[in-house]
């Protein structure tokens, strides 16, 4: 299908939207240029393969209630619309269903803004059962939130129905209540999702393995980074939103202890509330996650943008993305994408200690070793340094000791038996001191690593 893609100019005080909170979403989305807005909204149109003709930068000075651009404007589009036969109009902006419904009339052209794009490229990527539910009931929350001035066919009256006859009801209010059914279903089996992922989530507590949950902005690379760390085979394209449903693999790392990493959707600016609110099954991965890794794309123009339209959904979700304990490590990825010099930079400015950005290329490889160690010391804050004296015997303890932890020194004794320096994860220690009860061997605690 042909489409053309309008990305409006306005100023950074300009509110215009459907309801004050999605417009102030807006405003804060803002601070990204035109020019990259006009560029991600091309993106976002080829991503469900329509055919754009063109993108343009439309300077709105003074935006009118009714149509969003001024009379000639629009006048003008419709014009360039007509003469190359476009058949879709996406606007990167919000629209209110009276402007969608002028704007459709004047262009005799389908108009989409940017919530329903995104919650289009959405419908087209949901791979699994839940997430094609999640999308379902974010289209429907977001549908339901327009039916009041959309279309004019919603005010007939339907007839009555039994012998009584009487007024009948409102095609609007049939609409309604129909959406308020399905939602009311897709929730129930949203809410089993959810219980089984608390499940799975308690599973895990038993073992228990620390969650490491990433998260960035769409086409950050990280289900490159997810690949090249757990050698899995997760869809992984220069596209966005390639990833919506989650994926979880389990790591060693080199001090031996086991994580689970996790794969999100990808954040972008603007992110619809439904979609949020929708996703936030999936989502609670990384609410409850250990550590999150906050992917960049340090070769982005607006890097910086991307990053703050990412930190203001994980404020959303309630995770503090600004005090000294936040759990969270930022991973500059692309940096083979960098010229020499700036390379040099970011690796400079990126240095320990350990709360500092992690730079690496999810393609080639390069930092990969460094981001596993940043993520070793990170969770290591709690590890103990213990010394063991292991009887000969005892070689079952001796693999376990390689198996769960990381064996610092080793030393065969004359006796026959073996003295071991080992570091071990906190979450582990009940259960080494269960090993050492059974095996009757001595341990000494030298030092938690963080002293």
């Amino acid at each position: 299908m042909s489409a053309l893609v309008l990305a409006p100019d306005l100023k950074r005080t300009a509110r215009v939207g459907p309801e004050a909170g999605e417009a102030s979403s807006y405003v804060d989305r803002l601070v990204h240029s035109p020019k990259d807005r006009r560029i991600e909204s091309t993106g976002l149109a080829e991503a469900i393969d329509l055919h754009v003709i063109e993108s343009q930068i439309v300077p709105v000075p003074n935006p009118r209630p009714a149509t969003l651009f001024g009379s000639g404007k629009v006048e003008a589009l419709g014009t360039f619309i007509a003469a190359h036969e476009i058949a879709l109009i996406i606007i990167d902006h919000p629209l209110t269903p009276i402007q969608q419904r002028n704007l459709e009339r004047a262009w005799r052209a389908k108009v989409l803004d940017r919530t329903s794009l995104i919650l289009e490229i959405f419908g087209r990527r949901a791979r699994t059962r839940e997430g094609r539910l999640q999308v379902e009931l974010a289209h429907l929350s977001y549908q339901k939130s327009r039916l009041v001035r959309s279309w004019t066919h919603l005010e007939r009256q339907r007839g009555g129905y039994g012998f009584l006859g009487g007024p009948g009801e409102a095609q609007i209010e049939l609409d309604r209540r129909m959406i308020d059914e399905r939602i009311m279903a897709i929730r129930k089996e949203l809410e089993v999702v959810v219980r089984t992922r608390e499940l799975h989530r308690r599973g895990r507590r038993r073992v228990p393995y620390p969650i490491i949950a990433i998260v960035g902005y769409t086409n950050a690379g990280k289900s490159t980074l997810f690949n090249s760390i757990t050698g899995a085979d997760v869809f992984a394209k220069q596209q966005v939103f390639a990833t919506l449903d989650p994926t979880m693999r389990e790591v060693r790392l080199k001090s031996g202890r086991r994580i689970i990493l996790s794969d999100t959707v990808g954040f972008i600016s603007d992110l619809p509330t439904t979609l949020i609110a929708a996703f936030r099954a999936t989502l609670e991965e990384v609410i409850e996650a250990d550590l999150i890794l906050h992917v960049r794309d340090i070769s982005h123009q607006e890097t910086q943008m991307q990053a703050r339209d990412v930190e203001l959904v994980l404020n959303d979700l309630g995770i503090d993305t600004v005090t000294a304990d936040s759990h969270i490590l930022e991973v500059w990825n692309k940096i083979d994408l960098l010229s020499p010099i700036t390379r040099d930079e970011a690796r400079s400015a990126a240095q320990w200690p350990e709360e500092r950005p992690v730079p690496v290329s999810a393609t080639t490889g390069e930092g990969m070793d460094d981001l596993l160690a940043a993520i070793d010391a990170r969770l290591g804050r709690n590890d103990e340094i213990l010394d063991l004296i292991i009887p000969a015997h005892e070689g079952r303890l001796v693999n376990w000791l390689y198996e769960e932890a990381q064996v610092l020194e080793r030393e065969a004794m004359e006796t026959g038996a073996v003295r071991a320096r080992v570091r071990i994860a906190g979450e582990k220690k009940e259960r080494l001191l269960a090993q050492v009860r059974r095996a009757g061997a001595e341990l000494k605690v030298l030092m938690p690593v963080s002293a």
